[in-house]
């Protein structure tokens, strides 16, 4: 294939099927949680990174990951001790996390606002060897987090306090789960970018939902998704010359569309096939609604 015969789309590839893997591995726990906007607001405080990364003369991918780290940890500690008024503690460090990272590129030798074009919405060109060895550890530690940790992340994003009585960590797991989604945002910003990282966290995820119930099915057909879309946003973008953030977003939404829109009819004609074998004595209750789609829900 011509695609392959250039390096920087081989290192544009490999980024992107490690971004398609971890993001919804990230965002099916972000999903269960109702934090599903948090990737959005990590991606403001990681341009704090960026801008950093330039001003230091040091990669802006581990900047950004560090410094992401710092602002999910600081999101749990805000959403454990300032609950009344959180919402605004988390505005002003999203905020400020954007607007820290304008200021700190333009503070930087040669810096200037065109040079988070490319950590904004994403971009092949730019996606260096240095990148790619920084997104292979740090999509690692992802996978490593959100596979060998899978029951206890359910157990807490499912019901918090049921796990908390079982003896598990929840306070560490929470804490976790927000630096594993700091650590994802920081893997995919070199091609969705960091404006646009949150849907891929999140929209695979809920087309897997029309398909399934189970929470395993529901994960690894999410990255599926995840992994199809991210290659072939990634391949549209070279050969139509789009941006590839933009792309890769728009074909996880028309995915979703398309299994929304395969799933409903099965799914009533499923819903009224167990209505009509319900024995007619049986109480209005007992029997499904017919409104009800594959995706209410994610079973453990």
């Amino acid at each position: 294939m011509e695609i392959l015969d250039y390096a920087f789309m081989q290192r544009a590839l490999l980024a992107a099927v490690l971004v398609g893997i971890t993001a919804p591995a990230v965002g099916i726990y972000l999903v269960q949680r109702r934090q599903a906007l948090m990737g959005d607001g990590i991606g403001h405080v990681a341009m704090t990174g960026v801008g950093l990364g330039f001003l230091l003369s040091w990669s802006p991918v581990w900047m950004a990951a560090l410094v992401s780290v710092l602002g999910a940890v600081l999101m749990e500690l805000v959403r454990w001790h300032a609950k009344a008024r959180g919402d605004i503690a988390l505005a002003m460090l999203f905020y400020g996390g954007m607007a820290g990272g304008v200021m700190l590129i333009n503070l930087a030798p040669g810096g200037s606002t065109g040079n988070l074009s490319s950590f904004l919405f994403g971009s092949l060109s730019t996606v260096s060897e240095s990148d790619v060895t920084a997104i292979c550890v740090l999509a690692a530690f992802v996978v490593l987090v959100t596979v060998g940790l899978r029951k206890q992340l359910f157990a807490v994003s499912q019901d918090e306090e049921f796990a908390r009585v079982t003896g598990l960590p929840v306070r560490f797991l929470n804490l976790l789960t927000a630096v594993t989604a700091a650590v994802t945002v920081s893997v995919a910003m070199r091609v969705v970018g960091l404006l646009l990282v949150s849907a891929l966290m999140v929209v695979p995820v809920a087309a897997a939902q029309q398909l399934s119930r189970s929470f395993a099915a529901t994960f690894a057909i999410a990255v599926a998704i995840g992994v199809s879309v991210a290659i072939g946003g990634t391949v549209t973008s070279y050969y139509q010359d789009v941006p590839p953030g933009a792309t890769i977003v728009l074909l996880t939404i028309a995915a979703f569309i398309a299994l929304t829109a395969l799933a409903t009819p099965l799914t009533r004609r499923r819903a009224r096939a167990l209505a009509a074998a319900q024995p007619g004595d049986d109480p209005t209750e007992c029997v499904i609604p017919a409104g009800r789609t594959a995706g209410d829900g994610v079973g453990a």
